[in-house]
């Protein structure tokens, strides 16, 4: 009949009957026609089968329909819940950027380009030579900032010895005097000193004295005190002595008591001589006040004796100086030209310098990027050369004010690049810009206008590599690649 078909629902082989074909009336006909006009045939007959009842329709799998519709919803309820619990804690933009540090390298004076030792994109190290400028004019400007120190110093020397000629006479009158003066100053101040020390010093006397009369009365006391412990240590010590005699007691109590005794003795020894003591301190005191007295009668002599030696001094110091007018004016000529020497100098360091800036080194390691300067080119100072992007770099990502309320530095990052995007790479949030990007812009919109328009802003938020995602792409990554960050918000 027919062949056997796989049916999907339960996986096994089911038969199924081919229908056959039924002949109609005019088929009939032919075949009648056909038969009689033979007549050595036999007549043949054909035999018309039954029909074949038609097949009932099968019904809708319903079951299978919402079994499907079940795992279906399952699973975007499962997929929805994920996408909810992920959205709930983490916060995306893709409106971020790779930023970085990128040093413009110009020229610190104006010059003529003698080399150029880099290309582009080449790296290169802190304080690497870059760029080299003619230094011939410079080093003129040094040969004549030497020759002008050279005669600055010829000229002090010529006044210097101008004032040796002319003080001769008048130099050791008016150093002799401003000695005399300045010892006679120097020699009040000692005798003040000495005044002020001296009369610190009775009222520290009195008080020594003041302090070893109020230590003989203690002492004095302990005295008796340890004449009454004394006392009833050696009756104590011929009682034990006399029951030791007898037998009533052992050797040991009998010494015991002997020590009581010798201790006693010891103590009394020494209270007598913590008197005698205290009398020699009360001695030495009265002493260091006749002392401390005597030293500021001296002293206050000394100051009268010293400002009468001053009076004198200076008396001299006028008449030296009335003769020495012109050594003055030598004087302020030799100061004037130390000035000049200095100022020569300072023109010389100055013109040392500007020759160093003839040699442009690299402000930090890096590559070098933007390169527009050749051998041959006049640059003035200023002129930008280059520029160099050093390796380190972060991501600069602008999130919605709305995204923002959750977000604090520290917080873990996925950072996904343009340029990468079968990496991902690993950060934190570093920090939060104090503004908008909007309030950074050259013209800050001004909402006083009575035209406001209410507009989500943008907050730039720094997030921070870890150095450890980036192995293997240092050199790769660069400022102003696209990036698209996923912060996970607590």
């Amino acid at each position: 009949m027919g062949a056997n078909t796989f049916n999907g629902r339960n996986g096994h082989k089911t038969p199924v009957l081919e229908k056959e074909v039924i002949p109609d009336s005019e088929t009939l006909e032919i075949l009648t026609t056909e038969t009689s006009a033979t007549a050595e045939a036999p007549v043949v007959t054909p035999e018309i089968e039954k029909e074949v009842p038609a097949k009932p329709k099968r019904k809708k799998p319903t079951g299978l329909i919402l079994a499907g519709l079940g795992v279906g919803a399952i699973a975007a309820g499962t997929f929805g819940y994920h996408y909810w619990q992920y959205a709930s804690t983490h916060q995306e933009t893709d409106n971020a950027t790779v930023a970085g540090n990128i040093h413009q390298v110009s020229t610190r004076i104006p010059g003529t380009v003698s080399e150029v030792l880099v290309n582009d994109n080449q790296l290169v190290q802190p304080g690497q030579l870059l760029v080299k400028l003619d230094p011939r004019d410079y080093e003129s400007k040094v040969q004549q900032a030497a020759a002008a120190l050279e005669n600055a110093r010829g000229q002090a020397q010529a006044a210097q010895a101008n004032i040796a000629l002319t003080s001769q006479t008048t130099t050791g009158k008016t150093t002799q005097a401003q000695g005399d003066v300045s010892g006679a100053v120097a020699a009040i101040s000692t005798a003040r000193a000495a005044v002020q020390e001296a009369q610190a010093g009775i009222p520290a006397a009195q008080a020594e004295v003041r302090l070893a009369q109020a230590g003989i009365p203690a002492a004095q006391a302990q005295v008796a005190q340890t004449n009454a412990n004394l006392k009833n240590a050696q009756a104590d010590y011929n009682r034990y002595n006399q029951l030791y005699q007898s037998g009533a007691i052992a050797r040991q109590q009998l010494d015991t008591a002997k020590a009581a005794y010798d201790v006693a003795t010891a103590q009394k020894n020494a209270a007598i001589q913590g008197v005698e003591q205290a009398q020699a301190k009360l001695a030495s005191a009265k002493v260091g006040v006749a002392k401390a007295q005597s030293q500021l009668a001296q002293a206050q002599e000394n100051v009268t004796n010293a400002q009468a030696k001053l009076a004198a001094s200076k008396g001299g110091l006028q008449q030296a100086t009335a003769g020495g007018q012109d050594t003055t004016v030598k004087r302020s000529q030799y100061e004037a030209a130390k000035a000049a020497i200095a100022q020569s100098e300072a023109s010389l360091k100055d013109a040392q310098l500007q020759l160093s800036y003839v040699n442009v080194t690299a402000p930090s390691a890096g590559r070098v990027g933007r390169k527009n300067v050749e051998v041959g080119n006049r640059v003035a100072s200023g002129t930008p050369l280059m520029a160099i992007v050093d390796n380190n770099y972060w991501v600069i990502a602008n999130f919605k004010e709305t995204q923002l309320e959750k977000m604090r530095p520290g917080e873990p990052v996925e950072i996904k690049l343009d340029s990468f995007p079968h990496h991902t790479f690993i950060g934190r949030v570093d920090s939060l810009s104090p503004a908008s990007g909007a309030q950074f812009a050259l013209l800050p919109p001004d909402n006083a206008t009575g035209n406001f328009t209410k507009v989500v802003q943008r907050i730039p938020v720094k997030v921070v590599f870890d150095q450890k995602s980036i192995q293997g792409y240092e050199s790769r990554i660069t400022p102003g690649m696209s990036a698209e960050v996923a912060v996970e918000v607590k």
